[in-house]
């Protein structure tokens, strides 16, 4: 019983959900964190949060992908975008004005959905939590799992967490992810068009950050990403492209694709076969986080691993521990195993999950103004348990 209550109160903390209807993603049950961390939609958490009330009143406005633009601000064509080149060509878009959704206040912490555009018809909605009584906070972009929506971001208690301590909190859906899945056939998703959910998503992080850059109210010498999932994948891959990132913590990610897509739960048994063609595997090779964790240009880079998770499987965990483990004098990594969920949840209970990235960008003690110190150090890489034994 202990566990089960435990399970259910993570779930409101960190995963209100609602799936998006449409064969592809059902069998989204089988990714990661998804079977993980079920959650039966907003008006679940909306009940089960004491700030209910407050979050019930968020404009309708502000519904995600709802946001409307004037016809004459469409998106021009994109000209040319490189899946496979990590940094972005900013030139290669036509950045639109940041469109809101709405702003909501309470006494701990304020929070706009913004709809942000760069590429034609694939608007970005981004919602910016900002922590009360801070001065150009360090700031953290939460990036989820595929099969995400932005539910999470409406939820008061889930807003407190990611704020408590004076941290911004930036989330956005990937690309081919939720809402962003829209004007494509029905047999394409998430990993059958792996490279342009990937490559293109690398590019978003980066055009997020110079988003956040021409605001002024945040502290972006001190960035971080936390990714799930999918999500962890592209916070490795964007922190390879962008130096901007300074911590990079990831739970479960995707990679070692020869293996992950031969074994991954995520994939259908019936489509497995043309993804082990060489020309599929051809086109994601260039996008392989396992090549790409040695040169991350962040200070300290995390691998956490829940073990026996099918949709990761336990060769692809090794490989991409032993990615890790490179000697640098430069980034420092940690890799932490969990043994099992019940473990995860105990170990992350409370909002601990996000106390890692936050001592990364932690400000100096003595520092109560706009700039943070420089990120603490972590401890070159070991494969530690949950526990630190």
């Amino acid at each position: 019983m202990y566990a089960a209550n435990k399970f259910i109160q993570v779930n409101r903390e960190l995963r209100p959900i609602s799936f998006v209807s449409r064969p592809v993603l059902v069998r989204i049950s089988l990714v990661l964190i998804s079977s993980f961390f079920p959650f039966s939609g907003a008006t679940a958490q909306q009940a089960s949060s004491p700030g209910a009330a407050a979050t019930a009143a968020t404009p309708a406005s502000a519904t995600p992908a709802l946001i409307a633009r004037p016809p004459e601000e469409t998106p021009v064509p994109l000209t040319h975008e490189d899946l496979i080149s990590l940094p972005v060509d900013a030139a290669s878009f036509k950045v639109l004005d940041a469109v809101s959704g709405g702003v909501e206040e309470n006494e701990k912490f304020t929070r706009e959905l913004l709809q942000l555009g760069w590429r034609a018809g694939d608007p970005v909605d981004v919602w910016v939590v900002l922590p009360k009584g801070v001065v150009n906070p360090p700031v953290i972009l939460y990036l989820y799992g595929y099969d995400e929506s932005l539910e999470r971001f409406k939820n008061d208690r889930y807003c407190e967490r990611i704020t408590k301590g004076g941290y911004a909190a930036v989330g956005f859906l990937a690309a081919l992810s939720g809402d962003r899945f829209h004007d494509r056939p029905m047999k394409e998703w998430f990993v059958s068009e792996l490279q342009e959910s990937l490559g293109a998503s690398v590019h978003d992080v980066q055009m997020v950050l110079n988003y956040l850059n021409r605001r002024k109210d945040l502290d972006l010498a001190h960035a971080g990403i936390f990714g799930q999932g999918s999500g962890g994948t592209i916070a490795i891959l964007a922190a390879a492209a962008d130096s901007r990132l300074k911590a990079v913590d990831t739970l479960n990610p995707w990679g070692d694709w020869n293996d992950w897509l031969a074994k991954s739960s995520v994939i259908p048994a019936a489509e497995r076969p043309s993804y082990l063609k060489p020309e599929f595997l051809d086109k994601v090779k260039p996008l392989e986080p396992v090549d790409w964790l040695p040169k991350v240009k962040a200070t300290a880079v995390r691998l956490q691993f829940i073990s026996g998770i099918p949709a990761v499987p336990e060769e692809s965990t090794r490989k991409m521990e032993a990615a890790a483990a490179h000697d640098t004098s430069t980034v420092h990594f940690t890799v932490t195993r969990y043994k099992d969920m019940q473990n995860l949840i105990e170990q992350t209970d409370g909002g601990k999950l996000f106390d890692w990235i936050k001592s990364q960008l932690r400000a100096d003690s003595a520092d109560t103004g706009s700039k943070a110190a420089t990120p603490s150090q972590t401890k070159p890489v070991q494969a530690t348990s949950a526990s630190g034994k």
